[in-house]
């Protein structure tokens, strides 16, 4: 095989690694509702305009080498898309809690981005997120990044080791903290409401507060998440652009 057309190879299978990569994991882009066929054109027309601007790798066509090779672009392209999906994710969890407290545990719908039976409270949280992933734009920064990460990582010299799958499992510890800052206020108000009508029990046995217990659960809820939604631009805009900062770490720890 002529020599450029090895380092041509190499080039295209590295670009289209890591752009897909990215294209599986990435919020919105990467959702099973979106066809195949759209992906791989997207993935496509990504890796032939990245072509020209990619430094030319070193030609290593022995088998381990392309093992590695491919390995190390797919999973550079998988974890800049999972920095961002631990935020959608996160948010998922706390529509998860949030309906256990509202009685909404029983009502589920199929997720339009997973394809997956889910509490109709987590869809309406991911959809909202969603709006404003695409009204903030976040989906071009995270295609900026994807052309940066070039530059970090030049094509065939990423290095996955230790430190950068340690920061991707630190990383998805935020999924968990952005759950519980979400449905915090949520949580408060219906525990507040148990320990107030635990205590109109005791106080009065005849009274049925127990019954009264779920449409004041509902109606306090309903009230705290229409508050707390007008606060959503400003939380999530600080978390994308956490997320953002988590990729270029791993790109970092990869070069």
């Amino acid at each position: 095989m002529p020599p450029f057309l090895e380092i041509a190879i190499m080039r295209i299978l590295a670009i289209g690694l890591r752009v897909g990569g990215l294209m599986s994991f990435a919020p919105f882009i990467g959702s099973s509702s979106i066809p195949v066929r759209v992906k791989a054109l997207l993935t496509i027309a990504v890796t032939a305009l990245l072509y020209p601007i990619c430094p030319v790798p070193p030609a290593t066509l022995t088998i381990m080498g392309l093992t590695q090779f491919a390995l190390s672009e797919a999973i550079l392209g998988l974890g800049m898309g999972l920095c961002l999906q631990f935020i959608f994710e996160g948010a998922l969890l706390a529509g998860q809690v949030a309906g256990f407290q509202f009685s909404f545990s029983l009502v589920n719908v199929i997720d339009p981005q997973s394809s997956v039976d889910t509490p109709v409270l987590s869809v309406f949280h991911q959809s909202v997120v969603l709006l404003l992933f695409l009204h903030m734009n976040v989906h071009h920064w995270l295609l900026r990044g994807m052309v940066k990460s070039f530059e970090y990582v030049p094509v065939g010299s990423a290095a996955i080791g230790l430190p950068l799958v340690h920061e991707l499992f630190r990383d998805a510890g935020a999924l968990w903290l952005v759950g519980v800052q979400i449905a915090t206020p949520l949580l408060l108000s219906t525990l507040l409401i148990d320990v107030a009508v635990g205590f109109l029990s005791k106080a009065s046995p005849q009274m049925p507060a127990i019954l009264l217990s779920i449409p004041m659960k509902g109606l306090a809820g309903y009230a705290i998440l229409a508050i707390t939604i007008g606060l959503w631009p400003v939380f999530f805009e600080k978390q994308f652009a956490l997320a953002l900062g988590w990729s270029e770490r791993m790109l970092r720890l990869a070069h």
